[in-house]
């Protein structure tokens, strides 16, 4: 199994590693991807290893939003370029989970562009509240 070490030095197991390609319309005006795109390859990676959990993670009245997000720049991702994102669980809660990323080189994971996590929450979109962790979700973090 594939660790991951995160913001605590602890290592954890890799949840999902989503491929990347660099796009030309990434970069802005230094030539290097802006951070800003940072955030779109995660929401990228959390997209791809949500749609591969095999059942529900989702319905009419379970929906995930981010509630925070911690991103730490280490190094510009250049043009042309590919990078993997590792996502991994760094908290399950009743209804919300930390969701630790690193965004490595595709070719060398030794070469960090960035770490932290985002947390997200899965409220009722009819009430604004939030709700319990679908058991899929809760399945696919602990096995």
């Amino acid at each position: 199994m594939t660790t991951a070490t995160d913001s605590s030095s602890a290592s954890v197991p890799v949840l999902y590693t989503a491929a990347i390609s660099v796009r030309w319309r990434d970069l802005d005006a230094f030539n290097h991807v802006n951070n800003s795109t940072y955030l779109t390859y995660l929401e990228e990676a959390r997209v791809q290893w949500l749609q591969h959990l095999p059942g529900s993670w989702s319905d009419e009245h379970a929906v995930p939003v981010m509630a925070a997000s911690e991103l730490h720049y280490r190094r510009p991702i250049e043009w042309p370029g590919q990078v993997h994102v590792e996502l991994f669980c760094t908290r399950l809660g009743n209804s919300s989970m930390t969701v630790g990323h690193r965004i490595v080189d595709a070719t060398d994971n030794s070469k960090l562009y960035c770490d932290g996590n985002v947390v997200m929450v899965w409220m009722d979109p009819a009430t604004g509240k939030s709700v319990p962790l679908p058991q899929t979700l809760r399945n696919a973090v602990v096995s």
